[in-house]
């Protein structure tokens, strides 16, 4: 039964996280003008400025914490080729092949 109420207040789509933003804004604006009154000045609207700030971070957390959904109809008509491993394992590193003849001259010489 918990389980049940509990879904009710989980955000699942971009609109309903709008909504939550929407309100977050609301009670910061709200907020941020009690802080203007109860201290006058600049600590009332640095307050004020942190409220509506707030929403921003808020916001941006709960739009990206929201799945988009998926495409309906795929864009193209035919699936992707497979890639598929060849025997040799290409995960393992591979000693790169060494020039020896780019080494300047003066390395070389064995006078």
């Amino acid at each position: 039964m918990l389980r049940k109420i509990g879904r009710l207040f989980t955000i699942k789509t971009r609109f309903e996280a709008w909504l939550v933003i929407y309100a977050i804004a609301v009670g910061a604006v709200e907020r941020g003008q009690h802080y203007l009154v109860a201290f006058p000045g600049w600590g009332g609207w640095t307050m004020a400025l942190a409220c509506t700030g707030v929403v921003f971070l808020a916001g941006g957390k709960l739009l990206d914490s929201v799945r988009k959904p998926a495409p309906a109809v795929a864009r193209v008509p035919y699936a992707a080729a497979v890639r598929r491993r060849t025997l040799i394992g290409r995960s393992r590193p591979r000693r790169l092949p060494t020039n020896r003849a780019s080494e300047s001259r003066t390395l070389r010489r064995t006078d």
